[in-house]
């Protein structure tokens, strides 16, 4: 059975709001309503969400479609940025850069890239170690530390290049048995399962 990583997609950005509490944009939410119309939604038996708003949202449309609950894993959270608050969306990308390309440095008060990768890991492995193989699986989540999550379950070094496509709302793949990703970051609304 399969597992995926699967990124919340476009929001409303309101630099007057906290980011953990950024919801949905339109586009966002009308990407996930066709997500939910593919045939793998339904054969999700978990699905386990950040507890941020935006992948609440994202969760919520996918459980609504398999008929399930969302469960939210405390850990699961985006890296956290707060010591910087918003940044413009200029800004933001050569931040990242230097997130990703400094994994054992803070930017700005950042967390450090090796810490949000433990974290994640330690998060998404808990709930595999304890979780029934045989039932697929949605852990709903955000770009950064999905990426993070992605290096280390393919065992590759920290890097910018292996970040999702842009725009969020994408998903990587990968076997319950083994953990081995079968499938790299692809658009949630596109992959077949």
């Amino acid at each position: 059975m399969f597992g995926v990583y699967l990124t919340h997609p476009q929001v409303r950005i309101d630099p007057g709001v906290p980011v953990s509490r950024w919801g949905l944009s339109d586009l966002g939410r009308e990407r996930t309503r066709m997500t939910a119309g593919q045939p793998w939604v339904r054969l999700l038996g978990r699905i386990i969400a950040s507890t941020e708003t935006k992948a609440l949202e994202t969760a919520a449309i996918l459980a609504g479609a398999a008929a399930i609950p969302v469960e939210t894993g405390e850990e699961m959270g985006e890296n956290d940025r707060s010591s910087t608050g918003f940044l413009p969306p200029d800004e933001f990308e050569k931040a990242a850069d230097r997130f990703f390309a400094h994994p054992e440095d803070s930017f700005g008060g950042w967390e450090r890239a090796i810490d949000a990768q433990a974290r994640i890991s330690r998060a998404v492995l808990y709930i595999l170690e304890r979780h029934d193989p045989a039932v697929p699986i949605a852990f709903v989540g955000h770009g950064g530390v999905g990426t993070l999550l992605k290096c280390q379950m393919t065992g590759t070094a920290i890097a910018r290049s292996a970040d999702q496509l842009p725009g969020g709302g994408n998903l990587f793949a990968f076997r319950l048995a083994d953990r081995a990703v079968t499938c790299d970051w692809t658009a949630m609304e596109f992959w077949q399962g």
